[in-house]
């Protein structure tokens, strides 16, 4: 998750689905809200993610639910807010140091990337 559940954290769901594939590894990421979603996916993210052959222009952010935490093997929050969500019993990973996206979505989506390599290693060492 992330503020806004349509930059970092749709970054990290692409690239984990995608790897995770790639591994045939028997999980998917979803990218949701911790605060408020945005509309649709800002241009400037959709853009990004078409050149690396991901289409997002049809995903419609979403706040993240308990249902979500409920059904989640991992929940990673992505320079979230935490006081702005209720994750009562539930651990949260958090990957803090991503640059934002409106520093520059390459070094932002650069940083998430080794972030969900890191994650896929430990799920395919399990």
């Amino acid at each position: 998750m992330c503020p806004h559940g349509g930059a970092k954290s749709l970054i990290a769901a692409s690239y984990f689905n995608r790897i995770a594939a790639e591994k045939n590894l028997p999980f998917a990421a979803v990218a949701v809200a911790a605060e408020h979603p945005y509309d649709t996916v800002p241009a400037t993210i959709a853009d990004f993610l078409e050149r690396d052959g991901f289409h997002v222009r049809s995903f419609k952010p979403r706040p993240v639910s308990r249902a979500d935490f409920r059904s989640a093997s991992k929940v990673i929050s992505v320079g979230c807010d935490l006081t702005k969500v209720d994750t009562r019993g539930t651990v949260v990973e958090t990957w803090d140091d991503v640059p934002l996206v409106d520093n520059g979505v390459p070094q932002s989506a650069a940083a998430i990337r080794k972030h969900v390599i890191v994650l896929i290693n430990q799920i395919g060492s399990r």
